[in-house]
């Protein structure tokens, strides 16, 4: 056994987001979610939407008491777009909303904690959706850097670490590539050209807020997950090169070296599928890189080489390219249907270090989901969720080995404070160390929760380091 000792102002949090924990109350538009929802609730689990979630709308003074209890240093969550702005058009803020997130962003640091604020988690207003097509459109990117100086103008003199969008890949293969959410479509070139604007508009966040010269700091949090081949063959080489281009490089990559990868770019050109550009546009994108970037991991990702041509009469899809790969006797989250590999952590650490110039990063986002956890509940009506202090734990040791190795990781966010509700999946999986209750929306704190909070006291923790070998 060998205690771990973190620097002494890494940043300890946790995560959660606008949509996920405030509920709907007095938002002046619907987000995508929203409308989903009421047109279509059997894609929902048990039918349960966004109307409620964890009430952080009424009870945020609640859940600030209990971060500043944990000791938590900071706590990232979102701005959302559909309950700021007024008018989507010209960015006029709601007054009620502006009320909200001041006394929300005041409460956090009256109690020491500092307030991080994302811009975007997946939650588009309907309106923008129907009529201009979301960001499919260069019009929306407009909208949105709108929104977005808007936010920097209201609460940047208190915020001085803000996110553009949270999983920007994430949101747009669900929209266009992989039908998991609304609008629901199969498309390459619309999977594409969001993408692209979507960059588009971070960029111009970026310099607004630059431009405003408020003294803090922008990046954006991805879901950067380093494919693994599934052997040495150069076709499952190829496989992950492959996968690496289309999920992972072409927010990295210009965000923080201002630039795509070429090859990407040839891909796309060879489907048909390159996005519309201007020489100015990429300029705009060069200039304006982050100055930090969070990254968010659960599971890795397995390769190998397809195992049969494509369908010609088919959408082309990145499946043309590489295929999931299920490795045998993989270790599984079987909740959440995740492999769990902590080593991948350290990989990343390693891989921001050697190609992305060392730039400042943190984990934005990791943690573990499970069902039915009454099940854990003890005599004391606390969940003891051993195997999640097991997941954070085995985590946090290849992140510590990866900022031994020099890599500069500044901070460790865990998904999330209370259980909050998880999009179509609403409460099936629960990944808090505060535990909702449905019914009354009380908070617990769960054997985590004090596990964490003894983490932040001694800034480390014991742990096995036979797991490097």
């Amino acid at each position: 056994m060998k205690k771990l000792n973190f620097p002494k102002d890494f940043d300890w949090g946790t995560a959660s987001s606008g949509p996920q924990s405030e509920g709907s109350k007095d938002k002046p538009h619907e987000s995508l979610w929203d409308y989903w929802y009421s047109q279509d609730r059997d894609r929902f689990y048990q039918k349960v939407g966004p109307k409620i979630t964890c009430d952080s709308y009424n009870r945020y003074k609640e859940d600030v008491k209990i971060m500043s209890e944990f000791g938590l240093k900071s706590f990232r969550t979102s701005i959302q777009w559909t309950r700021l702005i007024k008018d989507l058009e010209t960015g006029e803020p709601d007054p009620k909303a502006v009320e909200f997130y001041n006394n929300y962003i005041d409460e956090m640091i009256k109690n020491n904690v500092e307030p991080v604020m994302n811009l975007f988690h997946f939650d588009t207003p309907i309106e923008l959706e129907k009529k201009y097509g979301g960001f499919k459109s260069k019009k929306v990117t407009e909208l949105y850097i709108k929104f977005a100086t808007t936010a920097f103008k209201l609460f940047g003199d208190r915020v001085k670490r803000w996110i553009t969008f949270n999983e920007p890949v994430a949101h747009t293969k669900g929209a266009y590539l992989y039908d998991f959410i609304y609008p629901n479509e199969i498309s390459m070139k619309s999977f594409a050209q969001a993408n692209y604007n979507i960059l588009l508009a971070h960029a111009g966040a970026c310099k607004a807020y630059k431009d405003l010269q408020l003294n803090g700091e922008i990046g954006i949090v991805v879901d950067l997950l380093p494919p693994i081949p599934r052997s040495n063959n150069s076709a499952d080489l190829y496989a992950a090169r492959t996968a690496d281009l289309f999920f992972n490089l072409i927010f990295m990559d210009p965000c923080v070296k201002g630039k795509y990868d070429e090859e990407y770019l040839e891909i796309l050109e060879k489907h048909y599928c390159l996005f519309d550009f201007t020489k100015e546009e990429l300029e705009l994108i060069e200039k304006n890189t982050v100055d930090f970037i969070g990254i968010n991991y659960y599971q890795p990702q397995r390769v190998k080489a397809p195992e049969s041509a494509p369908n010609v009469n088919a959408p082309f899809l990145p499946s043309w390219y590489f295929e999931d790969y299920q490795m045998p006797n993989r270790r599984m989250n079987v909740y959440r249907g995740w492999e769990i590999y902590p080593k991948t952590i350290y990989d990343i650490a390693m891989r921001v270090k050697n190609e992305y110039g060392n730039i400042k990063w943190y984990i934005s986002e990791n943690g573990m989901g499970v069902q039915n956890e009454e099940r854990f509940l003890n005599k004391d009506g606390m969940i003891e969720d051993d195997y999640r202090i097991e997941f954070i734990k085995e985590h946090l040791e290849w992140l510590h080995k990866g900022m031994e190795e020099g890599s500069n990781c500044q901070g460790y966010h865990l998904w999330t404070f209370v259980d909050n509700w998880s999009w179509t999946n609403a409460y099936k999986n629960r990944y808090g160390s505060v535990s909702l209750d449905l019914k009354t929306r009380n908070r617990t704190i769960k054997k985590s929760g004090y596990w964490i909070k003894k983490v932040i006291e001694e800034n480390g923790f014991e742990a096995l380091i036979d797991e490097y070998e």
